[in-house]
Parts: C-alpha cells; sequence; structure tokens
C-alpha cells in the first residue's frame, strides 16, 4: 500500500511539473510575440506637435485654420502608428521649435526641418520625407545675379534660424544677410528693393513664386541638397521606431502620394 501511495505521488510531481514547464514555454513566447521587434511600441495615448505657421505649402494659415503638406502628413501618421495630437497642433517661429523640443515643452515637430549633424545632436528625426535644397530668388528685371557668387557685396535676406542663414555664414565673405521671424517679410525685402535677393528652400521659394510673388524669379543652381525629417524630442526611441513604420506604411500604401500630390502635383 506504502509502494502504491509512494508512485502517485511521484507521478503527481512530474505531472505538475510537466504543467509548470508548459506554462513558462506559453510566457516566453508571449514574451517574444510584444516589443518592437513585431512592430508594437510604448507609446502614449498623445503627444505634443509643433509646426510653423508661414511655410507655405508645407504649413500655414488658411481662412484661420492651419494647413499644408506637413500637417497633412503628422495626422497620417499619427493615426497609422497609434497616437493622437495632444489637443491641436501648436504654432510657434522656426527658431523656437528645436528649443522647445529640448526642454520639453514639444515632443514632436513637423516644419519642413532638413536633418543636419547639428540638430541630430539635440532631436532625433524620424526617416527623410522630403528631400529639398536651396534656391535663390531674385526680381524679374535683376541681372546682375545668376549664381552664387554673384551675392558677394550682396544683401541677401532669408529666414533666422534657417539652414540657408548658415550656409549663406559659410559661404560668402563679404555679405550682408537680413534674417526675418516670418517668411512673408523674407520675400517683401526682395520685392521693395531694401534686399538684393533671397535664399531659402526651393518648394517655398517656387510655391511663392506662382502664387504671390509673380515679380520674382529663381535664378542659379539648386545648393546643399537637404532632407526634411520630423524632428522628435530625445528618449523617444519608441516614438521615432513607430512614426518610421507608419511613414513607410504611408508610402507603400499610396497615402504619401495622394497628399503629395495634393500640395505639389504629381508625384514622380
Amino acid at each position: 500500500m506504502l509502494s502504491k501511495q509512494r508512485n502517485w505521488m511521484f507521478m503527481l510531481a512530474v505531472f505538475s511539473l510537466l504543467i509548470l514547464a508548459a506554462c513558462g514555454n506559453g510566457d516566453d513566447a508571449s514574451a517574444d510575440e510584444g516589443g518592437a521587434d513585431d512592430g508594437s511600441y510604448d507609446l502614449k495615448d498623445s503627444y505634443t506637435v509643433v509646426s510653423d505657421n508661414s511655410f507655405v505649402p508645407f504649413e500655414f494659415m488658411e481662412d484661420g485654420e492651419l494647413v499644408g503638406f506637413d500637417i497633412e502628413l503628422i495626422t497620417a501618421i499619427a493615426e497609422e502608428a497609434g497616437f493622437e495630437v495632444d489637443g491641436e497642433i501648436q504654432t510657434t517661429n522656426f527658431d523656437g521649435i528645436i528649443p522647445g523640443l529640448q526642454t520639453g515643452q514639444f515632443e514632436i515637430a513637423v516644419a519642413g526641418i532638413s536633418i543636419t549633424e547639428d540638430r541630430k545632436g539635440t532631436v532625433d528625426f524620424s526617416d527623410p520625407y522630403y528631400e529639398s535644397g536651396l534656391a535663390i530668388a531674385v526680381r524679374e528685371d535683376n541681372e546682375d545675379i545668376n549664381n552664387l557668387e554673384d551675392l558677394e557685396g550682396k544683401t541677401i535676406a532669408t529666414r533666422l534660424g534657417s539652414t540657408s542663414a548658415k550656409f549663406l555664414e559659410e559661404n560668402l565673405e563679404d555679405k550682408k544677410i537680413d534674417t526675418y521671424e516670418q517668411l512673408d517679410q523674407v520675400y517683401m525685402a526682395v520685392e521693395n528693393g531694401s534686399a538684393d535677393a533671397v535664399m531659402y528652400d526651393l518648394p517655398n521659394v517656387e510655391y511663392y513664386i506662382a502664387t504671390t510673388g509673380d515679380g520674382l524669379k529663381v535664378v542659379g543652381d539648386l545648393y546643399q541638397a537637404e532632407d526634411y525629417g520630423i524632428a522628435i524630442s530625445k528618449g523617444n526611441e519608441d516614438l521615432v521606431a513607430a512614426v518610421n513604420d507608419a511613414l513607410a506604411t504611408l508610402k507603400e500604401n499610396g497615402t504619401y502620394d495622394e497628399i503629395y500630390d495634393k500640395w505639389f502635383g504629381a508625384s514622380e
């Protein structure tokens, strides 16, 4: 009788160990299935998003509403990634965007921000979503300025805190650079004759000339080819990965092309 009890207890112990082992394997499988490897990320429900309000056609005010390519793109990315914009998209002067990300005032910024090594030291960037470059524009009756070298000794208008301002500082010796917070001030400076030329991002220059600045023309080459990226405050690795995944999905399913075509014409 005692022997039968011992055998029964032994079999019960073995059975219990098998059950525990099976449960352990199930936990391991669940752990393997979660996390960033399969596209699931540790995200908040909402994030503060900031943009500019005068960089046409990327972001600008129209009938009291913030519209543009960047605005539609970040809205689509947020929906695809599964988070919401905290309140409304906030706006600030362009030169205040990076500092705002650094101090935690904002978490995401989309404003035609060029990806540079200097900026990558203070904020993180998504994968590039738009390829741009710097262009020179002058009055249509100006025949003296045709390239970068012709800007020597001239007054050039551009935007405060922009890559074009830095480019001019580094590539011209004899120059006067007038920087403005608002882009309409940049173009008006050339139109009213207080500046000889404007240097700024090509898509904005072309859009302004096509829609507003009939008296201006683009001259010379495209300088300093650069990519725009969505800037994200440091320490949000999962958010960066989720934004990149969402951006890739939008490009694959045609949503990106639809937004692009709306603001720039047929994509290539």
